[in-house]
């Protein structure tokens, strides 16, 4: 049975070409209301404008340019984002650059997200980059920044979603987004992700919305993949 698109779900266009992406979301349809649209099309001639595009064909869009530079280039930057048009745009999770991007984005309607620590790094990479923390220690401490810095939500693994939902509302913020990469559908290959669940275990320890890329754009039947995740995503309540 056809299930009809959850924003929930955001489908990573993470596609080498802006035809290729152009041609995944008219593949995908009605089943799929939420893009992810990343650095590879963003740097793209043309990539910023395709964002703005879909969002004027009604879908959402979040633009995951993970932003981190001194204060004064994320505010300006942030800025410019905003004034262009955009549901959701990610920073790094230091405070000067949240601090940056919140002034920078104003009154406009875009909603900061925070990159608390990166799915794809275990606790063996952060002692390699030379953190003394593990992930989710060091999660809870950028999440509590993050509150602090007055961003609207992070961008956390699976793994310590039921923990920040918890911080957020301890600190008031029950309003506050918790996105989830490293989301994958049973049987699926984790891929260069450390740190993953499903999609119903996800959204049970506290994940608003669900970022799903490969398991989806790299099936044979891309809109039947999302159809699949969307079932397992149906059994689980919105809050």
């Amino acid at each position: 049975m056809s299930m009809s698109a959850d924003p929930r779900l955001i489908v990573g266009l993470d596609l080498p070409s802006l035809d290729l992406a152009r041609e995944m979301v008219a593949r995908l349809g009605e089943t799929v209301s939420f893009y992810k649209v990343g650095l590879t099309l963003l740097a793209r001639p043309g990539g910023v404008a395709f964002a703005h595009e879909l969002r004027a064909n009604g879908k959402q869009v979040f633009q995951d340019w993970k932003l981190h530079d001194i204060g004064a280039q994320v505010e300006g930057a942030a800025r410019s984002v905003a004034d262009g048009g955009c549901d959701l745009v990610t920073v790094h999770a230091e405070p000067q650059v949240m601090r940056g991007a919140v002034k920078g984005r104003g009154s406009a309607e875009t909603r900061i997200l925070a990159v608390t620590v990166l799915t794809s790094l275990s606790d063996a990479d952060l002692g390699e980059i030379g953190y003394g923390e593990t992930a989710a220690a060091l999660v809870e401490r950028r999440v509590r920044q993050a509150l602090d810095c007055g961003v609207d939500g992070v961008v956390s693994s699976p793994h310590e979603a039921a923990r920040v939902r918890q911080l957020a509302a301890e600190a008031g913020r029950p309003e506050f987004l918790v996105v989830t990469p490293g989301v994958r559908p049973s049987g699926a290959d984790a891929g260069d992700q450390q740190r993953i669940a499903s999609p119903a275990d996800a959204l049970r320890a506290g994940a608003g919305h669900l970022v799903v890329a490969r398991p989806v754009i790299a099936a044979p039947d891309p809109r039947a993949a999302a159809q699949a995740i969307l079932s397992e995503m149906a059994g689980v309540s919105r809050p």
